[in-house]
């Protein structure tokens, strides 16, 4: 457990780094925008392509990144469903809402994890390409249509074929499945440019908490609760559910249901920052399931390890 300590304390001293910036002035206001755009449309799109084109199309066909990933699509569904039921949302919150509840948070907290308790680090890279390819390019044209007023479905997939963020991972996967290796020469400013996209939206996240506590009551509190117990509790008990349903070996079980219960990803914090969407709620569920995530880890790996 002390490398999963270490991932924990690595975001929360970025994010932490970022409030301290805020409350010594250093950024101002809707001047942490500036860090979102940047990391959205510059530094994503390059860490995208660099994960994706030396990636191993193959990885997508094993038990558990289906098993994830059918648990993921029944969180988000059952989130929607809550969402109808209680509190009715707008199509941009409904979508970000039921994205918290399955996007995990594979790269800063799942290669710790994966490490440290799972035994390997490969178990992380197929969740991860099917977030890039899939979740995240579905996500981001429902938060495009909102921009288009009545035209919104055919101005959603305009505008989705020109994000960065979606063209870096239709390239990136070309590549892969084309075998294309890239010239160093190229590759080293796209590496470099991507190593700057999580601590960037980890500082913006930081620095959205000044001057407003998380987790304050208000309409946003039913979605962040909601959201953040699906992603903690339901979504793994979900991937367990379907091992055992299935009969998914020991192993493998115990590596779709830790994977399962990874908190929020912090890129749907940027994504929800960059397009003025449901921004408090995301915040306060990637905040939560952070912290509610660690005894939920300890507790698989002490019941299924």
């Amino acid at each position: 457990m002390f490398g999963v300590l270490q991932g924990f304390t690595l975001i929360l001293a970025i994010i932490f780094a970022g409030y301290l910036t805020a409350v010594f002035g250093v950024v101002k206001g809707d001047q942490r925008r500036v860090l979102n755009n940047v990391a959205f449309y510059v530094a994503t799109p390059a860490l995208l392509f660099n994960v994706l084109h030396k990636s191993d199309p193959a990885v997508l066909l094993s038990p558990v990144i289906l098993i994830t990933t059918a648990a993921a699509i029944l969180t988000g569904a059952l989130y929607v469903l809550a969402s109808r039921l209680f509190f009715k949302s707008d199509l941009a919150s409904t979508s970000l809402g039921a994205t918290t509840s399955g996007y995990v948070n594979a790269n800063n907290l799942g290669l710790p994890v994966a490490v440290y308790i799972l035994g390997d680090a490969a178990y992380v890279a197929p969740v991860m390409l099917i977030q890039l390819i899939f979740f995240a390019p579905a996500l981001l044209t429902m938060l495009e249509s909102t921009r288009g007023g009545r035209r919104g479905g055919a101005v959603a997939l305009m505008r989705a074929a020109r994000n960065p963020v979606i063209i870096a991972s239709v390239l990136g996967f070309a590549f892969a499945l084309g075998n294309v290796q890239v010239p160093e020469i190229v590759l080293e400013p796209i590496s470099m440019l991507g190593a700057a996209a999580i601590p960037m939206v980890l500082l913006s996240f930081g620095i959205s908490l000044r001057g407003q506590r998380a987790l304050q009551p208000g309409k946003e509190r039913p979605a962040v609760m909601v959201a953040s117990g699906l992603k903690v509790l339901v979504m793994p008990l979900l991937a367990w559910l379907i091992c055992v349903a299935f009969r998914i070996g020991p192993h493998e079980t115990f590596v779709a249901t830790m994977v399962a219960a990874l908190p929020t990803a912090q890129n749907v914090f940027n994504y929800a920052a960059t397009y003025r969407r449901a921004e408090i709620q995301v915040r306060d569920t990637v905040f939560l399931t952070t912290f509610a995530s660690l005894p939920v880890i300890a507790a698989i790996a002490f019941l299924l390890g």
